[in-house]
């Protein structure tokens, strides 16, 4: 059972945002598939769960890596109190080259990192969405890595990659950088 409609207050009004700002940038057509052609599904489903991180340490983030069960399809870890927009995005990429070293014991996830200061995605329509309350915070998104990738190469055949995110060249690095860990995941190469 997801929780997300027992939420009030400000946890709440986030989670609606959330769910507002996906509707808008992930899961409008932008030519013959949205941003993110998942995103619906998950949320139709109720296979997405929202935790709060409100302070400094990033204990309910390791907690959601090491204890990641499938119970949800994504599970986004909202940070209040996130740091400067570089560590940020730094430590997305030490977290993620940890989890496939095993320090988190599961190495088949994948964790994605939004901060509010970062510049709009030209690929998305997130740029136009309008925040439904005054709060600012940084999302990571906590996945399973085979079932990102696996959807991912469906998608490869359907252009989606050179149409969506051609021009974006921290995109197409994390791109191969996910699909690497993925090898060394499933080849151990």
């Amino acid at each position: 059972m997801n929780l997300l409609r027992f939420r009030t207050g400000q946890e709440k009004l986030i989670c609606d945002e959330i769910r507002a700002w996906s509707a808008h940038a992930l899961e409008k057509d932008i030519g013959n598939l949205p941003a993110c052609p998942y995103a619906k599904a998950c949320w139709d489903s109720e296979r997405i769960e929202v935790v709060f991180k409100k302070a400094k340490d990033k204990l309910p983030l390791y907690i959601v890596l090491s204890q990641f069960d499938d119970a949800y399809d994504v599970v986004v870890v909202v940070d209040l109190a996130y740091e400067a927009a570089d560590e940020f995005h730094e430590n997305v990429n030490t977290l993620n080259e940890n989890i496939a070293e095993g320090m988190f014991i599961q190495k088949d996830l994948w964790l994605m990192g939004f901060h509010p200061d970062d510049d709009a995605v030209s690929s998305i329509d997130d740029g136009t969405f309008k925040d439904v309350n005054d709060v600012r915070y940084a999302m990571y998104f906590v996945q399973r890595l085979s079932k990102l990738q696996e959807a991912s190469d469906k998608l490869k055949p359907l252009g989606y990659y050179q149409k969506y995110f051609n021009d974006d060249a921290d995109l197409q690095q994390a791109f191969k950088l996910r699909e690497s860990f993925y090898r060394k995941l499933e080849y151990g190469r």
